[in-house]
């Protein structure tokens, strides 16, 4: 029991580090240009390779954690993670720098392998609460990796941030080692591994993430990007048609079809884009010259300090949402996290060219971030059987990335076409980044307050006991409920009368 009662503290640990990994390099793009002698786009593969290899990583190692050997499959992503880190720590070439930053693209996997690890082993009173906490790592660690990058990079060489990040994943392989449950998983899946579907799928959104990420710079009607994009469609629409026909797919895309499990992959990915058009904008704002009219002129030590509030945000946002967890619904929290981030972006469309006006906006788009990413785990795991946690949770870790990527592209798109002749964005490109990122926020707000709406006069009627004319399954997912630990889903405990108590 003592086992269990530290499980999730270790889970949002490992979960931690991997986002604080995850997050270097953006800030480290122009010193590892000069560091190696390539230009500025080039260094950006940094960030491209490890984005690219955590979107085809993430669905892949989800699905493995779906079945029996849950820990080893969890510390031997670490290890890669691990060998990543020191190949980076010690690069000598531009290409080796590259390969430690593949690897240590797995990062990406390790928050829904730890989603799926706390949904089978912790106490079912920690579940809800854990879930929610593994949820909003990502946007914490992203809070504490920018200035950990600067602090770090400024004061030493920029490899030592490298070999922090390793002696962090060593200290998250102890905790694994210390805290999670052996196995083998009994429940755990025990099905051939669709090979084919991986490979797909990994070649699709590889190929989708490198067009959209390489977009700005090779232009958007050149003959390589909408062949590369092309090409993504048709290989994704192919996997597409492999998964709906074979008995064991990567991905069970009939789950989408399931009302909660649709709400939370939609917002992953339109919240995803929306936000992230005017994230991608805040780290140049920080550094630009006070001259250009919008800029702060902060040195490198102190601009990854702008992106903290954004940790602070989606904590206490977080803490709030799981409080208030009996009396606000996951699909009430979509729309006020919305709503929080519609508010920083319209607050930065004019206000942006002081550092508290900054750090305000990014702890309303942390405040946005961790109520949202804390409903969606939650909708998922009220949806789906406890066996297809991972690879659910995975999916929807896939849609964010493709979101955030997507936005970082129109931003970048937005800043390109709006040039000074130094070639440092002019004060009108940013304004039109956070005006665009505010209606994009905007219009999903109207979207999810509608569901909520609906959802909610929907359960009234039921509890008035009126006609409703949807499965009862459907109702009931609009109660809190958490699926048993047996495996089956709150849906399978309304249909065969078993008691369903609300979480």
């Amino acid at each position: 029991m003592a086992e269990r009662t530290r499980l999730v503290p270790a889970l949002v640990y490992t979960a931690l580090a991997a986002a604080i990994i995850s997050s270097l390099g953006l800030l480290l793009v122009p010193t590892i240009a000069v560091e190696f002698g390539v230009a500025v786009s080039t260094a950006q593969w940094t960030v491209t390779i490890n984005l690219l290899v955590g979107a085809v990583a993430t669905p892949v190692l989800g699905r493995l954690s779906d079945g029996p050997h849950k820990r080893r499959i969890l510390l031997v992503t670490l290890a890669v993670v691990l060998v990543g880190s020191v190949l980076a720590a010690t690069a000598q070439t531009f290409g080796q720098i590259v390969a430690g930053r593949a690897l240590q693209g797995l990062s990406y996997a390790i928050t829904p392998m730890t989603i799926a690890l706390a949904r089978r082993y912790a106490p079912a009173d920690k579940v809800r609460a854990g879930i929610a906490s593994l949820s909003v790592t990502v946007a914490t660690g992203v809070g504490l990796g920018y200035p950990l990058t600067g602090i770090i990079a400024s004061t030493f060489d920029f490899r030592w941030a490298f070999w922090f990040a390793a002696a962090f994943v060593v200290s998250a392989i102890v905790v694994v080692l210390v805290a999670v449950p052996a196995g083998p998983d009994e429940h755990g899946l025990r099905q051939p591994f669709d090979t084919l579907g991986a490979v797909l799928l990994g070649v699709g959104l590889a190929s989708l993430l490198l067009g959209i990420s390489e977009g700005p710079r090779w232009g958007w009607g050149s003959t390589t990007t909408l062949g590369i994009l092309a090409g993504a469609l048709v290989v994704l629409v192919a996997w597409v048609w492999r998964e709906t026909r074979t008995p064991h797919p990567l991905i069970r895309l009939d789950l989408l079809r399931r009302s909660d499990v649709l709400l939370a992959n939609a917002t992953a990915l339109s919240i995803g884009t929306s936000m992230y058009i005017g994230i991608s904008v805040i780290s140049l704002i920080a550094q630009a010259p006070a001259e250009t009219g919008y800029g702060v002129g902060l040195p490198l030590f102190w601009a990854g300090f702008v992106m903290f509030p954004i940790s602070v945000g989606s904590q206490l946002a977080s803490r709030i949402a799981r409080r208030f967890a009996h009396r606000v619904s996951f699909t009430m929290l979509l729309p006020l996290g919305a709503a929080f981030a519609t508010a920083a972006n319209l607050l930065m469309v004019g206000a942006h060219d002081e550092l508290w006006e900054l750090l305000v906006g990014m702890l309303l788009i942390g405040i946005g971030i961790g109520t949202t990413y804390a409903a969606m785990p939650g909708l998922i795991a009220r949806g789906v059987a406890a066996q297809e946690l991972g690879s659910a949770v995975s999916f929807n870790q896939v849609l964010r990335t493709i979101g955030g990527s997507i936005g970082s592209a129109v931003a970048g798109a937005v800043i390109a076409t709006h040039l000074a002749p130094d070639l440092l964005p002019t004060g009108h490109g940013i304004e039109l980044t956070f005006v665009i990122s505010a209606v994009a926020c905007g219009l999903v707000f109207v979207g999810l307050a509608t569901h909520a709406f609906l959802s909610a006069r929907r359960a009234r009627r039921l509890l008035a006991g009126e006609h409703v004319p949807h499965r009862v399954a459907d109702v009931v997912h609009e109660l809190e409920v958490l699926e048993p630990h047996d495996g089956g889903t709150v849906g399978d405990a309304a249909s065969d009368g078993r008691a369903v108590t609300t979480a």
